[in-house]
């Protein structure tokens, strides 16, 4: 079954050419079922490449999807046209006596700040509150997963010495998790941050479960049972050029900056970056979907209660 996108969103053609089964609205008014409602509160300045990411992983499943576009209500994007912003995306002020059966927060490149600092924290912990009673399940991703924590469990983030960046390999700490069936015992996912989670920190707060680890860059995905909710603080989503985008640009800018470990053929920039995540990546999200599926209410009123 396909994902439900506006034919004029820049993904539905993205994916289409892909091979991914996308419905516009009028077809998809036609089907007698309710699509699974998710939604995406996109905190990242590049908003058409995000959109594409995730709604690549999410319309890869065999469910109808309705896919939302959130934004924060007052905080204004310097990077994607007013007018796609005014056409895809509803502020948060405007959905919040709405229920989604998903919700996916991106990560945002401000990790260097402190979470009080961010311009729109105030409205960010509504967001936060607002899932307990009208979302059914979120996923938190990246600084958006690290936010979340903190802000539910006071789990604090880190900053290194030196950026965690490349394509890690991860362990699979949970293999009789719902969300990493048909997942191998170890997996490649891109990483690309300035803090850390401390494994010893998340082990201490009761109901927080480690799933996907790194002896590397630590823990990675963790579940919230009491909230409902998914933390993970790195890519899966990411395409397979998108590493090379962030390297490029920080020669560029003359920032300092590795070679993304583990990317490229030999460790070699020169050399064309080859994708190792996508099969797992498909799998979570997939996995997610599912769990969605078999658990929340027909009636999407019920969310939340």
């Amino acid at each position: 079954m396909p994902i439900k996108l506006p034919s004029a969103l820049p993904a539905y053609d993205v994916l289409s050419k892909e091979g991914v089964m996308v419905l516009d609205e009028v077809t998809a008014a036609r089907q007698d079922i309710r699509p699974l409602r998710i939604a995406l509160l996109n905190l990242m300045p590049k908003k058409i490449q995000t959109e594409n990411q995730f709604a690549r992983l999410i319309g890869a499943t065999p469910l109808q999807i309705e896919f939302s576009l959130i934004r924060m209500s007052e905080h204004q994007t310097r990077n994607t046209a007013a007018e796609h912003m005014e056409e895809f995306y509803k502020p948060f002020s405007d959905v919040r006596d709405e229920k989604f059966d998903g919700l996916i927060i991106t990560g945002a490149p401000i990790e260097h700040l402190p979470f009080h600092d961010v311009t729109y924290w105030d409205e960010l912990t509504q967001v936060f509150d607002w899932t307990q009673t009208n979302v059914h399940s979120t996923f938190g991703v990246c600084w958006g997963g690290m936010a979340m924590i903190n802000y539910f469990h006071g789990v604090e983030k880190h900053l290194l010495d030196r950026k965690l960046f490349g394509c890690l390999r991860h362990q699979n700490k949970a293999p009789s998790s719902p969300y990493l069936r048909g997942f191998s015992d170890d997996c490649v996912i891109p990483v690309s941050r300035w803090t850390e989670m401390r494994q010893d920190e998340i082990d201490a707060v009761p109901g927080l479960k480690t799933l996907i680890t790194s002896p590397e860059s630590g823990p990675a995905l963790v579940e919230d049972i009491a909230h409902r909710a998914l933390y993970i603080f790195n890519h899966f989503e990411y395409d397979t050029g998108t590493l090379k985008q962030e390297y490029d640009r920080d020669i560029a800018n003359g920032t300092p900056i590795n070679v993304p470990a583990n990317y490229y053929p030999d460790d070699d920039p020169l050399k064309t970056p080859q994708n190792r995540w996508r099969s797992h990546a498909h799998l979570l999200y997939g996995n997610w979907i599912n769990e969605i599926y078999q658990t929340t209410y027909f009636d999407l009123d019920k969310i939340g209660t």
